[in-house]
């Protein structure tokens, strides 16, 4: 009689590599893969969401330059014209606070002025080579792709926390998963073809594992490090300065300017600043500027500066109203703290680079996503072997998987025609109806209808996009989402041929 598939299975996992840690007592490896299982199980939702997101926002600036393609598109832009850029974003929203000026760079090749008026409105000025403001930006769904992986557009201080406790939650799964099999680095390319499906999805659940292991290490760590900030500042507050956590943001600011509300001579010289750190900083280029209170006394200018070849978010410079220079915080010419400190962003989200590095980490983040999704998969289908079957669980957690790039696809799409687009109530709204649809369907065939809805609403996306800009698309950035989201669409379609439910002949 032939040999059943899973003791096939078990006589090919004989030949499998030995443990490289296989002192460790049975009881401990129990342990770890328990507390793994149970750690996956109680963030899984939110981890998936985290992985998902974030995988989406390393683009987030093609994005933003898709939703304005038709520029003007800056490869730089001379002191002269940021100067009169501020002063024409002053004149527009004449009691700014404070105002945010973003400099081209090879990945946002515009000139931008954002700032909040007195009724509390936001808003994002766009310029041209001189300076003259041309329009006003809108580009609702970038932002909301983006604040849903940093808060998941929950109040900030809480959202950070909950996205900080999911990476620590990624963090530790990641660890315990290793320390549960010892074999899984022996076992790296090993798979148990030929046994039941489970068993299958586990090996390729593990092997995405170990081959992205350092890449999910990293993101996992610096997420719960960026998303934990708060917290960090407070036990560095309390352990340093009695509590005072104004003395402990102080570190990482600069020279602090005395606030001095009375009105200023002139409003701030930002064409003067550029030149004074060009001069001192002759290799580095400024990325973007933060004036504070401008026209008051107390106005000045924190300037962000990046140098080509370096893992930094850039040195901070601190300059006052006249444009002289007060002093940097030392991200990139501090203590390895500080250096260590300014590598956390673009290391976590892949902004260094280039387009190769932003490739990479897209596709490793859908692995981990990938990871998310199969593990919770793998324990439902334990259950089912046990003879504990929940098949609502299991259409629920598919429909919640495949709901993400629906509700992602169809915020996108309605915000493209949108006078006064709500890119987060779209996205709640597509969520939910998509889990609502796990009550009429068996679990593949849930899948399948999702991730043709999805392929059709990318390849929409992009027909749209075309036709509305096609003629004035200015920045070329704008065909390559396109292409890349029809491209998208095509192997979604793709995959629910492979995967298309198998009639049961009678």
């Amino acid at each position: 009689m032939d040999a059943s598939p899973d003791k096939i299975a078990r006589e090919k996992s004989k030949a499998l590599g030995k443990p490289i840690w296989p002192k460790i007592p049975a009881d401990f490896v129990r342990a770890m893969l328990a507390g793994h299982s149970a750690l996956g199980l109680a963030f899984a939702a939110l981890i998936y969401l985290v992985c998902f997101s974030g995988s989406v926002a390393v683009f987030t600036q093609e994005f933003s330059r898709w939703e304005q393609p038709q520029g003007p598109v800056l490869q730089g832009v001379s002191p002269q014209a940021v100067d009169v850029a501020v002063q024409g974003a002053l004149a527009k929203i004449p009691q700014a606070h404070d105002l945010l000026v973003r400099l081209p760079t090879p990945d946002h090749p515009r000139l931008s002025i954002h700032g909040d008026d007195a009724a509390g409105g936001e808003h994002t000025y766009v310029a041209d080579h001189a300076g003259r403001l041309v329009g006003e930006a809108r580009t609702p769904w970038t932002e909301f792709q983006a604040e849903l992986h940093t808060v998941l557009h929950l109040p900030r201080a809480w959202g950070g926390f909950v996205v900080g406790l999911t990476g620590v939650a990624l963090l530790s799964s990641l660890i315990s998963g290793v320390l549960s099999h010892p074999r899984v680095f022996k076992d790296a390319f090993a798979f148990r073809w030929g046994g039941s499906k489970r068993l299958q999805e586990a090996d390729l659940h593990n092997r995405i594992s170990v081959w992205g292991l350092p890449f999910h290490l990293v993101v996992s760590l610096t997420g719960a490090f960026l998303g934990l900030t708060t917290i960090i500042v407070g036990v560095l507050a309390l352990a340093t300065f009695k509590g005072d956590a104004s003395k402990a943001y102080a570190l990482f600011q600069g020279p602090t300017v005395k606030d001095d509300p009375r009105p200023a001579a002139k409003v701030i010289d930002v064409r003067s600043g550029l030149g004074s750190v060009a001069a001192r900083y002759p290799d580095a280029r400024a990325t973007y500027i933060y004036v504070e209170h401008p026209g008051e006394r107390g106005q000045h200018a924190i300037i962000n500066l990046a140098t080509d070849g370096r893992l930094s978010r850039g040195e901070t410079v601190v300059v006052d109203g006249a444009g002289q220079i007060l002093g940097e915080v030392g991200y990139e010419s501090g203590s390895l703290g500080f250096r260590v400190l300014s590598a956390m962003t673009p290391l976590h989200f892949g902004w260094f680079g280039g387009w190769p590095v932003k490739v990479a980490y897209f596709l490793l983040g859908l692995g981990l996503t990938a990871v998310t999704s199969s593990g919770v998969a793998i324990w439902l289908a334990r259950r089912r072997d046990k003879g504990r079957p929940a098949p609502g669980l299991e259409r629920l957690w598919v429909a919640f998987v495949w709901s993400q790039p629906v509700a992602y696809a169809f915020s996108n799409f309605v915000s493209l025609f949108s006078p006064t687009p709500t890119p987060v109530a779209t996205w709640g709204l597509a969520t939910l109806t998509a889990c609502l649809a796990a009550v009429f369907g068996a679990p593949a065939a849930v899948s399948i209808a999702l991730r043709r809805i999805c392929a059709g609403l990318l390849a929409l996306i992009a027909v749209a996009h075309g036709a509305l800009y096609g003629s004035h698309m200015a920045d070329p950035a704008g065909w390559a989402v396109d292409c890349a989201l029809l491209a998208a669409a095509l192997i979604l379609a793709l995959t629910t041929r492979a995967t298309r439910p198998q009639t049961v002949s009678r």
